[in-house]
C-alpha cells in the first residue's frame, strides 16, 4: 500500500502508445483516483500527449494500476527482468540497494533536481545517493465534524486529555465514531506514526537507528489502549480491523466526530455536505511538535537504457505547470520549492496551505533503509493488538522492534 495510502479501485489500463517512434518508455503508475471520472489515467494521458506532441521521436507508454496492485505488478515485471523504464510507486529503496535505479543525478537536469524540497529530497537517498524522486506528498491535521461539535457544545482538542473529553462527549451524544483509529492492515503505519510523534517518539531515533519499543512509544499505546479503545472512544470497528479508506467514508457519512486525516478528505466530506474543522494534531501536552509527512515516488530503472530520454521526459513531469495541476486536482502537496510556492501564494489553494506550511518540518517514514518495506508489513500486521483491550503495547513494540533489526541486518 501507498505511503500516502490513497486507494483506489481501477485496474490497470494502458494510456499513451503508438507504435511509430524511435523509442518507447515504458511508466507504471499508481492510480490517485476514486474512480473512473478522475482515474489518474486522464491525467497522465493529457500529458503525455503534450509531451509526445513536442518529442515525435519518443512514445510514452503508461500503465496505470490501484495502489492494492501497483506495487506488486512492478515486482512482478523486475523479478521476470522485465522492469519497466519508470515507476511511480511507493517505495524505492529496496530496487536501489540492489543496483537496478538509475542515480537522480544522471537523469534531471539541475534545476529540476534542485527544485525538490529538500527534506523529500533527503528522504529519497540510499547512502546519500539519490535515487527516489518524490511523486506526491501530504501531512496530516485533526478532522472534526463542526456539526457534531457544535450539537455537543465543544470546541476542537488540543491535547490528548481534551481529545477524551470531546470523544466522550460524542460518545454520550450517540456518535457512532467519537474518534476514527484506523489501526486496519492498509495504512496502520500512517495512523501509527502520527500518534508515536504525538507522544515525542517515532520509529527512529535521532540518529535514524530504529527504536520502535522506546519509552515514548509505549506509553502513548498504553495511553490509547487505556484512555480511548478501552472506554470504547473509537467505535464499533476494532481499530486493527478499521481501514483508513472506511474510516475516511465513515467521517464522509457524518458517523465520525474526530480522526487524523490528509488533505484529500477535504473534497470528501464536501461532497457528502459534511462540515468539517482541520486543526493541528493534539499532543500529550499541546500541539504536536512534529507532523506525520509522507511522499509516494518515481524511479527509474537502468535495464533498458534510454537515460537521456527518461530524464528529458521527467524533466517535463516535474515542471511547475506539471506539478501543480496533479496537486490540484487530487488534493496533494507539491513536491517542489516553485510549485510549493505558487500553491501558497495561490487564493483557490488556501485550504491546503494549513497542509502545505506543515511539510517542511514533518517526520517522513525511514523509506531510506531498504528494511523499511519489510518493517512496514510487520506493523500494518501486528499493531492493532497492541491498543485492543488487554493488548500489551511494549510486547508488540518489542516484536516490531526484533523484526526491524534483522531486517536491517539482513538488508
Amino acid at each position: 500500500m501507498s505511503a500516502l495510502g490513497l486507494a483506489a479501485v481501477l485496474s490497470g489500463c494502458g494510456v499513451g502508445g503508438g507504435d511509430s517512434s524511435d523509442v518507447t518508455l515504458t511508466l507504471v503508475a499508481a492510480d490517485y483516483g476514486n474512480g473512473a471520472a478522475d482515474s489518474s489515467k486522464k491525467y497522465w494521458a493529457d500529458l503525455v500527449e503534450r509531451y509526445e506532441s513536442d518529442h515525435p521521436d519518443v512514445d510514452i507508454d503508461v500503465s496505470v494500476y490501484s495502489w492494492n496492485d501497483v506495487d506488486r505488478k512492478v515486482k512482478e515485471m523486475v523479478d521476470a527482468g522485465n522492469p519497466p523504464d519508470m515507476a511511480q510507486i511507493g517505495a524505492y529503496a529496496d530496487y536501489a540497494s540492489q543496483g537496478l535505479l538509475h542515480r537522480v543525478g544522471d537523469l534531471l537536469s539541475i534545476p529540476v533536481q534542485a527544485d525538490f524540497l529538500s527534506q523529500l529530497s533527503e528522504a529519497g537517498e540510499v547512502n546519500s545517493v539519490q535515487y527516489g524522486m518524490p511523486f506526491a506528498a501530504s501531512t496530516r491535521l485533526l478532522f472534526y465534524n463542526k456539526s457534531l461539535f457544535a450539537e455537543a457544545g465543544l470546541t476542537p482538542p488540543e491535547t490528548w486529555d481534551e481529545l477524551v473529553e470531546c470523544a466522550e462527549a460524542l460518545e454520550a451524544d450517540g456518535v457512532k465514531y467519537p474518534y476514527a483509529l484506523p489501526l486496519g492492515p492498509e495504512e496502520a503505519q500512517a495512523e501509527t506514526l502520527q500518534w508515536l510523534l504525538s507522544g515525542d517518539g517515532g520509529y527512529t531515533d535521532i540518529g535514524g537507528t530504529y527504536a520502535i519499543d522506546s519509552t515514548e512509544n509505549v506509553e502513548t499505546l498504553s495511553w490509547l489502549r487505556d484512555e480511548l479503545v478501552g472506554k470504547g472512544l473509537t467505535g464499533p470497528v476494532a481499530p486493527g480491523e478499521l481501514d483508513r479508506a472506511e474510516a475516511f467514508e465513515a467521517f464522509a457519512a457524518g458517523d465520525v466526530g474526530m480522526l487524523n486525516g490528509h488533505p484529500s478528505l477535504m473534497e470528501m466530506a464536501r461532497k457528502k455536505g459534511v462540515k468539517y474543522g482541520m486543526v493541528p494534531i493534539p499532543g500529550a501536552e499541546g500541539e504536536t511538535p512534529s507532523a506525520l509527512g509522507v511522499a509516494d515516488w518515481m524511479m527509474a530503472f537502468e535495464k533498458n537504457g534510454h537515460r537521456d530520454e527518461i530524464g528529458d521526459f521527467l524533466d517535463f513531469v516535474y515542471s511547475e505547470e506539471n506539478v501543480l495541476d496533479f496537486s490540484r486536482e487530487y488534493d496533494l502537496l507539491p513536491v517542489t520549492n516553485s510549485a510549493s510556492r505558487a500553491m501558497a501564494a495561490s487564493g483557490q489553494d488556501k485550504e491546503i496551505k494549513p497542509f502545505l506550511d506543515q511539510l517542511p518540518l514533518s517526520e517522513q517514514y525511514p523509506v531510506g533503509k531498504t528494511s523499511w518495506a519489510a518493517v512496514n508489513a510487520e506493523i500494518k500486521r501486528k499493531i492493532g493488538k497492541a491498543v485492543e483491550p488487554g493488548g500489551s503495547p511494549a510486547g508488540v513494540l518489542g516484536e516490531l522492534q526484533a523484526a526491524a533489526v534483522r531486517a536491517d541486518s539482513a538488508g
